[in-house]
């Protein structure tokens, strides 16, 4: 540890990366970021630390305004929708944010244009005139994402200007091949455009300084492996404006239609946030911003690194009065059933959704995310995997110890603490190691270890259960009840420990469990002792803390995915290239009539073959059909189709065929009837 993580802090300033409002938070948002964050702040506050807890929509960039286009929509209309989405499901989860704000609001327009400002007028940008694409027909300049043309590295055909979601690779616009812009599908030109852009390069000797010698030791390896990696290719000025219609305006007379790159923009909304929690409460925000003895941290995704490790500080270090992050704790990726979840494909398993199917499983889903956190590599979360932990952990385990011993209190004390008597070894033992959970649990969240901390939990319930077990006090209690008092006694005093150890990972469960022990939210300065319920003290009735989550809801949540990989498949399906070319005079001899079907069975001993009747208008003939498989013979009859006449008998399970009805192949193999839009007399002719 540095001398700076060491110090103690007189208060925490805890930020966690805006998302987008342009879709609802996902799974892969809550185990990056949202999570433990929370879990951060809550353990902070059991502590009786000062915390500012910020969270806020990011509501400017390409994405909304590709979203407003696609749904035919205002970019403000956009973020309205989902930051509401976005805030209620943060709410319903029981992400406890001090303020959740937005960068639409004017207050951060403000911030960001005076932050901008003072940069400006103390010459920290440089003035800059490239070359950008423009759409002539759209009279506008055109951001990466709006250009749309073939990857160079694996031939893509509908890359965007910054990115091949088919290979991955980063891209700019200038890399593709055939651009075309994505407003009016015409070529785009290259026109020369101004920006001002921060010299990261001006910093970058102090910004060795400050990350590689001060946080090589306390910063975690992959946030100090990819800043080490951009340090040693070397920084580079980076626009802080862009050519948009939607944004924070840059606040100069001569930069008209021109706002603030999202990326300058957005981390200053942490600040905004600030100033209007201040705004909200009476309280002083600048202390947890400009005060050396206020911890800043970051929470965040391993895609946000750079932006909060490198380009932030860097804004900060030129404005010169705030303090720096004094840790980043990014995670890596979580994947969803061994694939990477995606927005654009509907890969995810939106919190939403969740909270409406899992009503009062909050705490679940935080545990499953939490004991799979994707802290040094990319992790994978799975729905047999979600249930097997909640039945084997948290019901088996925790929710097993605490029902066993509220029950067996109630059974044989009236549902009143006993007193603890005499203690054998085997009870001290017991009350010494539970007393050193709260010291391990700590300090591994110090250390940003969620994963570690929560089974640390997971320990002290299953000493619980292991030493309820062990004493078999239902055996006891007819031979001896003064040891079943000290048992019930110390397994009540382990209950106790456990309300106050698991709030900041199972708030809703920490919360239930107080209410059963009918105690008022113990603190963190009081986890350890032997002595939280004193003898006589009531309790409540008994409750389950947690569910068996059966297989019925584990297998829809399984088709649901299936569902929307078929949907994604669908949808991306490539149609077979086309047959070698045939003369007209070929295409004459074809014979195809419209026709109805007035009788069909089945082909006896087939899985495939339907005997049909079609009235052609010329005849009434027999033909076998291969498309059993997806249509029942009575639900077919009265079914108008176009058939081919003159196509020469075939004998298919010894029934003479005289004809063929045309069908259409869907990509998974699906048929589907040709049939005319409208009911046409049989016979006539398809040409």
């Amino acid at each position: 540890m540095n001398e700076q993580s060491e110090k103690k802090f007189k208060r925490y300033t805890i930020t966690s990366a805006l998302p987008y409002a342009n879709g609802p938070i996902h799974i892969g948002h809550l185990a990056g970021v949202y999570v433990p964050a929370d879990i951060y702040a809550r353990y902070l506050r059991s502590k009786g630390e000062d915390v500012l807890f910020i969270g806020g929509s990011d509501e400017h960039g390409v994405p909304i305004t590709i979203k407003a286009r696609k749904e035919g929509v205002t970019p403000q209309q956009v973020v309205d929708t989902y930051h509401g989405i976005i805030k209620k499901s943060f709410e319903d989860f029981g992400v406890s944010f001090d303020i959740y704000s937005r960068t639409s609001n004017q207050i951060h327009h403000e911030t960001a244009s005076e932050f901008f400002k003072k940069l400006y007028d103390k010459g920290e940008f440089i003035e800059k005139i490239s070359q950008q694409y423009y759409d002539e027909e759209h009279q506008t300049f055109l951001a990466d994402r709006y250009i749309t043309g073939t990857c160079p590295h694996c031939g893509f055909e509908r890359a965007y200007g910054d990115q091949c979601e088919n290979c991955g690779t980063s891209l700019n616009a200038t890399d593709l091949i055939n651009p075309k812009s994505a407003l009016s599908g015409s070529v785009p030109v290259m026109r020369d455009t101004k920006h001002w852009f921060l010299p990261l390069d001006k910093y970058e000797p102090w910004m060795r300084e400050w990350i590689l010698e001060g946080h090589r030791d306390d910063w975690k390896t992959n946030v100090y492996g990819q800043c080490k990696s951009w340090l040693d290719h070397g920084l580079q000025p980076r626009a802080v404006t862009r050519d948009l219609d939607w944004g924070v305006k840059v606040p100069l007379p001569d930069a008209e239609g021109k706002v603030l790159y999202v990326w300058f923009d957005a981390p200053i909304g942490y600040i905004s946030a600030s100033r209007e929690w201040a705004e909200q409460t009476g309280k002083d925000w600048v202390p947890y911003w400009k005060s050396e003895d206020s911890k800043l941290v970051h929470f965040i995704g391993k895609d946000n690194i750079v932006f909060h490790c490198i380009v932030f500080p860097g804004m900060l270090k030129a404005e010169g009065s705030y303090i720096l992050p004094d840790n980043v704790p990014a995670n890596e990726f979580l994947n969803l059933e061994n694939d990477k979840i995606s927005t654009s494909r509907n890969w995810a398993v939106w919190l939403h959704e969740y909270l409406e199917e899992f009503p009062g499983k909050q705490d679940v889903l935080r545990y499953v995310l939490t004991a799979n956190a994707p802290e040094t590599k990319d992790n994978d979360f799975t729905w047999r995997d979600f249930q097997a932990r909640n039945n084997s952990e948290l019901l088996a385990i925790f929710g097993n110890f605490v029902n066993r011993t509220l029950v067996l209190t109630q059974k044989y004390f009236e549902g009143k603490v006993p007193d603890m008597g005499p203690l054998e070894d085997y009870d001290r033992e017991v009350l010494a190691e539970m007393a050193g959970f709260p010291e391990r649990i700590a300090r591994s969240i110090d250390l940003y270890r969620f994963r570690e901390a929560l089974n640390e939990l997971m320990n002290l319930a299953r000493l619980g259960n292991k030493y309820l077990t062990d004493t078999e006090p239902w055996k006891v209690f007819k031979t001896n009840p003064e040891k079943v008092r000290t048992t019930l006694n110390i397994s009540l005093q382990i209950c106790a420990n456990l309300s106050v150890l698991c709030e900041p990972f199972l708030p809703f469960s920490a919360e239930k469990l107080t209410q059963m022990l009918n105690i008022t939210p113990l603190k963190w300065a009081d986890a350890g002792s032997a002595s939280l319920l004193p003898g006589g003290h009531t309790l409540n009735q008994p409750g389950l803390l947690f569910e068996k989550i059966e297989d019925a809801a584990i297998e829809t949540q399984i088709q649901k995915l299936l569902d929307t990989r078929k949907s994604n498949e669908a949808a991306n399906a490539i149609a077979r290239p086309a047959k070698d070319v045939i003369e007209f005079d070929d295409f004459g001899k074809v014979d195809l009539r419209t026709g109805t079907i007035i009788a069909a069975e089945k082909v006896a001993k087939t899985k495939k073959l339907l005997k049909l009747t079609v009235d052609t208008g010329i005849d009434k003939r027999t033909v076998v059909s291969g498309i059993a498989e997806y249509y029942e013979p009575e639900n077919i009859i009265g079914q108008q189709v176009a058939i081919l006449v003159n196509l020469a008998p075939r004998n298919l399970k010894g029934i003479e065929s005289q004809g063929m009805i045309l069908m259409a192949e869907d990509h998974d193999g699906k048929l589907c009837f040709i049939a005319p839009t409208s009911l046409m007399k049989n016979g006539s002719e398809i040409r």
